[in-house]
Order: structure tokens, then C-alpha cells, then sequence
């Protein structure tokens, strides 16, 4: 069995996308293509299911010779199911020219069926949706990527020295993020009470697979990063997320969200971001 996903949109959009994906390709048995654009072919490393990355700019304007490659690479692969992401009239002209037999989004006329978001689940649950038509199901919570050993003990070799817990902090870098004094201060301001706390801060642009394996090393990450936080859900490590609702995480024991928008953060008082990480 053979699985396409077209999925445009940003590298948040594309991590979210993960589980539903790996429990289709996992509960078929089969193999998996994702078109996307190709800045975020990482993502698609994470999941071992994957075939093959097709690389397209959906958020872009696609040339001629895009839209050729991508037809022809949809029309040559024996592919059983196509969970489409994207809209519009190009894409529903180029899947009704395919012999896909089974076309799932959330509307367009060269489906074969249609995708209805979940409600009053967390947001890379809702997408169980592209999996009910084809009677599959998801538990996005129990979703976990898996990274290699070398790359986990080469961040752990990095790590600084000592027997403390790791606090990794990973800020997102807008100019409405939780000020950056305050980041600086906070493992000062534990150290007062934790002695032998060990602290790292990744830099925003840290490529995604190593992010994920310092993400998987940590013992805890506080972030206001989107992208660190869904990897921090992914590898099952205690995070304490800034300026993110509730909803767009699992609902876990060690998951905490503190302020549910960005433009909250400034007026953050750092006892509450202790308070949360338990000092």
C-alpha cells in the first residue's frame, strides 16, 4: 500500500501533520510520499514510513515545470490513497488526471471523500478526520519520532558537565516573545534554589534534527517556540509552553501552558514560570 500526502504550509503545520500520517502509513502497512516544500523536507526524516519526499512550492507560485514534475510523480507512483492538505483549482484539476482510486481533503471536487475536523481535541488529533474514510484511527498523544543513538549521545556529550536536571530553554525570537532579560535571569533565579541545575538555550535557528535531539535530551523545556514545543510533545519530555493555548496540546500531566497568545508574554511575571516548573 502506497500513501501520498500533499501538504503545503508552514514547518508548524507540517510537524502537526506527523501522527496522522504515521498511523496511516503504520495501520496500512504500507509506504508514504509527502509533497511539500522543500525547506521542510526534515520533517519528513523524522518518520521512518517515508519513501520519498516530493519537493513542491506550494506557498509560493509553482512554475510549469512544478506543476509537470509533480503531476508526473503523482501519475508514474502506484499510489492507493492520497490525503490532500492543499486546496484549490490546480491541485483538484492535477488529482482528477491521477488514478489515485481514494482522494481524502477537506473539500474540492476530485475527492472521493470528505475530511471533517475533529472538535474539542488538541489540533494534531483533529486530524483523525483524513483517516476516518478509510476506516483508520489516530491517537496523536501516543505519537512518539524516533532519532537515532548517535545523534542523542552527540547532543548529550555537548550537554554541560555535572548531575543536575537539564533545563533547555528555547525563546521563539519575535520582538513580542518573553523578554530576553527574563530568559537570561530564570536559571539564575532556579539555580538560587536547585544548585546544580544545567541549563542550555537553543538559538532559533537551529536546524530541526538536531533541535529534536537536544529536545530529547532535556529533562525539561520552557519555550515559547511552537516548533520546540510539538518536538518536546513528540519525544514525551515535560514542557512548560509560553503563549500557547491549551487546545493546540495534548492534555498531559507534564505539559503546562502558561498565557494562551503571545501578546500576554511581556506581562509574564517570572514566579508564575517558577511556580510552574515547580520551585
Amino acid at each position: 500500500m502506497r500513501v501520498l500526502a500533499l501538504s503545503p504550509g508552514s514547518l508548524s503545520q507540517q510537524l502537526h501533520r506527523l501522527p496522522a500520517l504515521a498511523a496511516a502509513a503504520d495501520q496500512l502497512q504500507g509506504k508514504l510520499q509527502v509533497a511539500c516544500d522543500p525547506a521542510h523536507q526534515a520533517v519528513w526524516d523524522l518518520l521512518p514510513a517515508i519513501e520519498k519526499v516530493i519537493p513542491f512550492p506550494f506557498d509560493s507560485i509553482p512554475s510549469l515545470a512544478d506543476w509537470t514534475n509533480l503531476l508526473g510523480s503523482v501519475r508514474e507512483e502506484d499510489f492507493q490513497i492520497c490525503l490532500n492538505f492543499a486546496e484549490g483549482l490546480p491541485i483538484n484539476l492535477m488529482l482528477s488526471m491521477s488514478h489515485i482510486p481514494i482522494r481524502i481533503a477537506k473539500k474540492g471536487f476530485a475527492n472521493t471523500a470528505i475530511a471533517n475536523p475533529s472538535r474539542g481535541c488538541w489540533s494534531a488529533q483533529q486530524l483523525e478526520c483524513y483517516l476516518h474514510p478509510i476506516g483508520l484511527s489516530l491517537d496523536a498523544d501516543a505519537f512518539r519520532v524516533s532519532l537515532p543513538d548517535a545523534n542523542l549521545q552527540k547532543m548529550r556529550d555537548l550537554q554541560p558537565t555535572g548531575e543536575g536536571p537539564l533545563l533547555l530553554l528555547a525563546p521563539n525570537g519575535n520582538e513580542n516573545d518573553w523578554p530576553a532579560q527574563e530568559w537570561l535571569r530564570l536559571p539564575h533565579a532556579i539555580q538560587s534554589k536547585l544548585s546544580n541545575l544545567r541549563s542550555i538555550t537553543l538559538p532559533i535557528e537551529t536546524p530541526l534534527i538536531r533541535r529534536a535531539a537536544e529536545v530529547a535530551c532535556a529533562d525539561v523545556v520552557l519555550s515559547s517556540c511552537p516548533i520546540t514545543q510539538l518536538l518536546a510533545v513528540y519525544t514525551g519530555v515535560s514542557l512548560v509552553a509560553l503563549g500557547t493555548p491549551a487546545d493546540a496540546l495534548p492534555n498531559r500531566d507534564n505539559i503546562h501552558c502558561l498565557v494562551s497568545n503571545s501578546a500576554e508574554l511581556n506581562a509574564l511575571n517570572q514566579q508564575e514560570v517558577l511556580s510552574t516548573l515547580g520551585f
